[in-house]
């Protein structure tokens, strides 16, 4: 291959990681964890591999496309941030229209395998995370309000109950009790990074909590929320959605997590260290659980709220 070969082909290649970089795989991979529990969950052993995988395929482009755009919104305030400032979006290594173009034809791609292999119910909360977190979370809430993580939490939430709701087609308690506990995971979670990033934040003047109203509230907020979270995920168990594992996981990951959260109120304590050990257990906690419910389900009693098959 000569010089100017080896350049086309550098370029290509270059180009194509930046546009698996605006899709943020890391934040897909964390997903397609959650959305494989959900659909296992809902299973109970029954399961369907290929309307899983068109799920988790169709509902990770979703997400892919989501990303995607939210880099072409954020560019402005990326461009602010250390940790978001080498962002193709913002050094201009892909053009803002390719990369939008590309987040709105994956999308499509996504919610059309969505159409097709799953449900309605499923395409509607599809649909419903994905304006929530493009439209009023990226567009106005992360800019404006301390309360923009408490409204992309519902977003994050969104694709273990899309993976639920695929196979059983209906609204009950068990994709109730989903969308509670991963929403209240994503708090401290997003706590958490705020606090161990907050000069990002602050430089791009992003009114998270810490930055808004300060350390103190933050860290109040972070043990709060794990303490409900591990409320709220034991009534898996108790409504009889899964058995004994998942209850002792459960109990045993929320309270080291709640444990590691108090520990923030230490007065030797160094607060960027301690904020990254809380996001870090927080993967390994809603990990350890959406394994767990896939592989510890119980036959329950699924009573419809919401259907919506066609």
């Amino acid at each position: 291959m000569n010089n100017q070969g080896q350049l086309m082909s550098a370029q290509l290649t270059s180009r194509l990681r930046g546009y698996v970089q605006v899709t943020k795989p890391g934040i897909i991979m964390g997903n397609l964890i959650s959305v494989a529990g959900g659909f296992l969950l809902a299973a109970q052993g029954n399961v369907d591999l290929t309307l899983m995988f068109a799920t988790m395929i169709g509902l990770s482009l979703v997400v892919a496309s989501g990303c995607a755009i939210n880099n072409c919104i954020d560019r402005d305030i990326d461009a602010k941030m250390q940790r978001t400032c080498k962002r193709v979006t913002v050094t201009g290594e892909l053009s803002i229209s390719s990369v939008l173009m590309f987040g709105l034809g994956i999308g499509v791609i996504g919610f059309a395998m969505l159409a097709i292999f799953t449900n309605s119910l499923a395409v509607l909360f599809a649909a419903i995370g994905y304006v929530v977190y493009v439209g009023v979370y990226s567009l106005y809430m992360k800019r404006h309000s301390v309360y923009g993580t408490l409204v992309g939490s519902f977003s994050g939430a969104v694709p273990p109950v899309v993976g639920y709701c695929a196979v059983t087609g209906q609204m009950d308690m068990g994709a109730i009790i989903l969308l509670l506990m991963f929403s209240l995971w994503q708090m401290p979670h997003s706590y958490a990074i705020a606090i161990f990033r907050f000069d990002d934040y602050a430089a791009a003047n992003i009114p998270v909590l810490p930055v808004a109203e300060g350390m103190a509230k933050a860290k109040l907020h972070i043990v709060l929320y794990i303490a409900v979270f591990a409320l709220v995920s034991v009534l898996l168990p108790l409504a009889g959605y899964t058995g004994i594992a998942f209850t002792a996981v459960t109990c045993a990951t929320s309270f080291w997590w709640l444990a590691m959260a108090l520990k923030g109120y230490r007065q030797d304590i160094n607060l960027q260290s301690w904020a990254r050990q809380v996001f870090g257990f927080s993967i390994i906690t809603i990990t350890a659980l959406s394994v767990t419910m896939a592989l510890d389900f119980q036959v329950a009693a699924q009573v419809p709220l919401l259907t919506l098959v066609p």
